[in-house]
């Protein structure tokens, strides 16, 4: 895994001084005190340049006093003078995904890569009707191109191990998507194998499956949230004999219990088999980021490290660490058009010194491992089967759709892209995804029987060096804008959006009683992407998240909820953990408090939004303004009634 883009990496900062956040690798406190431009001086001005970016020392206890969009982003950028620097994102987001003003939809829950752009998949329609010069719009979007995908998966039967050590026939259209994959990802072919799956929980499966738990016995896993995806592979690791160890989070930040962890994962005998460590480098859900330094101490006590990389943004891959660090397995996922169609595949990777592991495997057939297959367009279908054969394509295109979502069920039109569980059966329940109303354009700048030939496909083509090639546009304009400007931009975002949720605060109170509580990192100079909050009313109860989720959803934005677990509190918190915790119930989307803790069990649920690199400053305002509406108790207890009037047990969807 060679980075073209260490010099890139360690610019990626605030006024170009500090390390990538992605390193998280120590810094020497007498270093970081020597120069005004050091690590600790840098992070200062970020966190004071994050406070001055509303109003501050104010808490807004109306929501009709927070300050205007326009207000609001003249602040924002006099706060933050290098975001004005990103407008190319901008440009992109106007030319090439239009969509999301012309639909008023704000994306708060795509977690993965997007391949496609919507232009690009407006332009494979025999009949371009929308264009974003066009001088007049149309009033709703065209259903028929929000159907139209560029790929097909078809479920194929193979041998997982002979597929890693001596590859399988692999059709055109798969040999160029895999290079384009591999390309972005910043992972060489010389190094690793690769595999498509199903979707995230597929992969995580299908390793499960075929890992040696016989003789490698232990599974230790690091997340502070409940993923379907790992939750496959916890069941299939434990039928298999396997001894399975969890990572715990100290409250209130919710950082990695390191002593704990390293109990876990270092041996006294270093050529001990020790078994899978399983590893993200940050949280999906709270943003909290993790040391590359772990993986270093598992592979030093024998352990193969799995990098779940699924949460990780565009170029992060290109990072120093992960050249220095190189993960035995690394799992990622795709989607194909932002903010439209989320579905797509799973991938992973094997490194090709450590594919040796699965040689004593006895899986004759491994499931989850697909090919993809040139889309049929409905004019390709035969007139008098149109209908059977519809259907098998809807079923084959909607099997990954459910690939990344948080939770079982979504509560949104939209499908929030975080885990989606499949461990009830291999083939995922259709659901469609909502195509939105129009509304405002932004403020800133604006299983098939036979494969077809991939001739037949309309999948649009570049010529390189007199090749051609696959011209997956998503991840074209994730490599134009590159690491810094990314990271960047996405760091000025979260934190403004972290500080201005902060504060919203009850009105008529002694003490003041905030909105909002935020789960794990809040204002940091390296935090993630996403951010895990919960709202309360003037009572000091937590508004449940789904209904949280459903209201924003009718105010045409996107959020996911989830899971926090593995908390642990220190004998300071301790009355504060019976207050918080709450417990998984039959029902997957209910949640009831407890006073005596099930560590198995026991957790927070959440309502979870994640930043990608085309979400922009009114997306983040919108989401803000949404939330402060909840400071007005007539309207909590209107929405809160109506929602457990109409759905009482159930989520309308």
């Amino acid at each position: 895994m060679h980075s073209p883009c260490i010099r890139e990496a360690s610019e990626a900062c605030w006024n170009g001084c500090c390390p990538t956040p992605f390193l998280s690798l120590p810094v020497p406190q007498s270093s970081a005190s020597k120069s005004p431009g050091s690590t600790a001086s840098c992070r200062h001005q970020f966190t004071v340049a994050t406070a001055s970016s509303i109003y501050p020392n104010i808490q807004f206890t109306n929501h009709e006093s927070i300050p205007s969009l326009h207000e609001s982003y003249s602040n924002f950028t006099k706060a933050y003078p290098p975001y004005s620097q990103t407008d190319q994102a901008d440009h992109i987001r106007a030319k090439e995904y239009y969509h999301l003003s012309l639909s008023n939809h704000v994306c708060l829950d795509y977690i993965g890569h997007g391949l496609f752009s919507y232009t690009q998949l407006q332009s494979q329609r025999p009949k371009t009707s929308i264009s974003p010069s066009s001088s007049s719009l149309p009033t709703s979007l065209d259903s028929e191109a929000l159907e139209l995908p560029f790929f097909d998966i078809s479920h194929k039967s193979v041998n997982f191990n002979s597929q890693i050590l001596y590859g399988g026939q692999e059709s055109d259209l798969e040999s160029r998507i895999r290079k384009r994959v591999m390309g972005f990802l910043n992972i060489s072919e010389a190094d690793y194998s690769m595999v498509f799956t199903a979707n995230q929980s597929s992969a995580f499966k299908l390793l499960a499956d075929s890992y040696p738990f016989q003789s490698n016995r232990n599974l230790v896993t690091v997340y502070d949230y409940e993923s379907e995806a790992l939750g496959t592979m916890i069941g299939s690791s434990k039928k298999r004999g396997a001894r399975v160890m969890t990572a715990e989070f100290s409250w209130p930040h919710l950082r990695i219990q390191s002593g704990k962890l390293r109990k876990m994962i270092v041996s006294k005998r270093k050529k001990k088999k020790r078994g899978l460590f399983v590893f993200p480098l940050q949280s999906r859900m709270t943003g909290a980021r993790y040391s590359y330094l772990w993986m270093s101490i598992a592979q030093e006590n024998g352990w193969h490290v799995c990098l779940d990389a699924c949460a990780l943004g565009p170029k992060d891959m290109d990072t120093l660490g992960l050249s220095l660090f190189q993960p035995d397995f690394l799992i990622c996922s795709f989607y194909k058009v932002f903010g439209e169609n989320p579905s797509g595949f799973g991938c992973l990777f094997v490194k090709k010194s450590s594919a040796s592991v699965f040689k004593d495997s006895t899986i004759a057939t491994s499931i989850g491992i697909v090919s993809l297959v040139p889309a049929m367009r409905p004019s390709q279908f035969p007139e008098e089967s149109a209908t059977p054969d519809i259907e098998t394509k809807q079923t084959s295109d909607f099997e990954s759709q459910k690939d990344d979502l948080a939770v079982p069920i979504s509560l949104s039109g939209s499908v929030p892209l975080q885990e989606m569980s499949d461990t009830i059966t291999e083939l995922h329940e259709t659901e469609e995804v909502d195509v939105k109303k129009k509304g405002p354009l932004s403020l800133e700048i604006v299983e098939l029987d036979e494969p077809i030939e991939f001739s037949q496909s309309k999948i649009t083509e570049t010529s390189v060096n007199g090749s051609s090639q696959i011209e997956c546009r998503g991840l074209d304009h994730a490599d134009s804008l590159g690491l810094v400007l990314i990271s960047s931009r996405a760091r000025y975002l979260i934190n403004w959006l972290v500080n201005a949720l902060m504060r919203l605060q009850h009105p008529h109170l002694e003490h003041g009683l905030p909105l909002v509580r935020i789960y794990g990192p809040k204002i940091r100079f390296d935090r993630g992407t996403s951010v895990a909050f919960n709202v309360f009313d003037w009572k000091g109860e937590k508004v449940d998240p789904t209904l949280v989720q459903k209201l924003a959803d009718r105010s045409n934005i996107s959020l996911s909820y989830g899971f926090l677990h593995h908390i642990w509190f220190s004998d300071k918190y301790e009355e504060e953990s019976e207050r918080i915790l709450e417990k998984r119930t039959t029902e997957v989307e209910e949640m009831v408090r407890i006073k005596n803790r099930d560590k198995d069990h026991s957790g927070i649920s959440v309502v979870t939004a994640a930043l990608g690199f085309l979400t922009n400053f009114e997306d983040t305002y919108r989401l803000w303004a949404f939330v402060s509406r909840f400071l007005d108790a007539d309207f909590v207890e209107k929405e809160r009634w109506r929602y457990m009037a109409i759905n009482q047990k159930t989520v309308e969807v």
